[in-house]
């Protein structure tokens, strides 16, 4: 009875069972090819596909605030009103000078034309009847500059009235009734986003961008072909519509060796605000995948090892590389393991490089955990 309960002890595996048998068995399995998905996590910045800021064209007081932080606006929709007392009189002061000139203007024209009847009968020289066309252009001229500083007060008058130049939400709003703005104010009077569709900012390194674009035949298909993404926000849910990579910028960042990608994303729910944090998740599919149990696995340093089978059923310290991202429970190995490998699934903490083995099953190592499970509840 001693020895039963004693081989029932040696049935453990990795840490918790052992994996080590009375004869010296452990459980070997064999590397094949299947089906995982992979899953990469960049950290990204959340921005509204248009973001303009609101800034003043003319200096004066804020008389009148015309909507509230966060309210939905349409392009041309009237945002705030400046002081506009000088600028009125500046346009009637135009206008006032656009009459004078228009006035002078006839009066030439009236001069130009009897000096051209006068000339024509011989009445007056060349000298008179030109000087009467250059009053009547000189005149022309005044009245085109009058017009035009005319315009010019208009629309200065116009940005007295400030206005949304696109549909959106509006942000916050510093400023008061009564404050003094200009266009040299330091912060702009706000922000109007458009979120009905939001751009998700991540950045990949140079290495994966080139990969990618091999892959894919250069670097338009690759936006072209590359899978839907998908949004975890802040709270650590997945946000429910996919996003599509639309863009993808010219310029390596020098200082951190990575690439800005900009990923599209619905938001009819107005769920995502301009200015928001995230992560941005790529799947993908691989049909013909390494994958291994994280338990098979022994971690040391930031690296990873297996025992693999070898000649004369002796075991090698194999050193593996895996995918950074993991389910938790398995491992994608992309280096150091092929299809038809033989490794121990179990009991690794009890094996030192060059240990010989008896190779089993991981159903027959199953059957005997079992077995002595059972006759050690018996011998309690």
């Amino acid at each position: 009875m001693l020895l039963i309960a004693a081989a029932a002890a040696l049935f453990v595996s990795c840490g918790k069972k052992g994996a080590m048998t009375g004869d010296n068995s452990y459980p070997v399995q064999t590397v094949s090819k299947q089906s995982a998905t992979l899953q990469s996590t960049y950290p990204a910045v959340i921005r509204g596909i248009q973001d303009v800021e609101i800034r003043p064209k003319v200096a004066g007081f804020i008389t009148k605030i015309c909507v509230k932080e966060g309210q939905a606006v349409k392009a041309g929709q009237l945002l705030f009103v400046i002081d506009n007392v000088t600028y009125e009189a500046a346009v009637r002061q135009a206008q006032a000078a656009v009459n004078t000139a228009s006035a002078s203007l006839n009066t030439a024209k009236l001069t130009y034309e009897n000096s051209k009847k006068l000339f024509a009968n011989k009445v007056i020289g060349a000298y008179e009847m030109q000087s009467a066309q250059n009053s009547y252009e000189s005149a022309e001229a005044q009245l085109a500059q009058a017009k035009a500083a005319l315009t010019s007060a208009k629309e200065n008058l116009s940005f007295c009235y400030v206005k949304s130049p696109a549909n959106g939400v509006v942000g916050t709003l510093p400023y008061k009734v009564g404050a003094l703005v200009s266009s040299s104010s330091a912060q702009a009077l706000t922000t109007v986003s458009n979120i009905s569709t939001m751009e998700v900012y991540f950045s990949m390194n140079e290495k994966e961008m080139l990969e990618m674009a091999k892959n894919a035949g250069g670097m338009a298909d690759a936006i072209t072909n590359y899978p839907p993404v998908h949004l975890l926000l802040a709270d650590g849910t997945t946000y429910q519509h996919a996003g599509k990579v639309a863009k993808v910028s010219g310029v390596i960042d020098q200082a951190t060796g990575s690439v800005q990608m900009i990923a599209q994303f619905p938001n009819p729910e107005h769920l995502l605000k301009s200015g928001g944090s995230g992560s941005i998740v790529v799947k993908r599919t691989d049909s013909a995948a390494v994958v291994i149990p994280k338990s098979c696995a022994v971690e040391l340093q930031d690296k990873h090892f297996v025992y693999v089978l070898g000649d004369g059923n002796k075991v090698k310290y194999t050193e593996i590389t895996v995918e950074p991202q993991n389910d938790g429970v398995n491992y994608i190995v992309t280096g150091g393991l092929k299809p038809g490998d033989k490794y121990v699934t179990n009991g690794i903490t009890k094996l030192t490089d060059g240990a010989q083995i008896t190779p089993i099953t991981p159903d027959e190592y199953a059957k005997r955990i079992k077995q002595a499970e059972g006759m050690g509840a018996m011998q309690k």
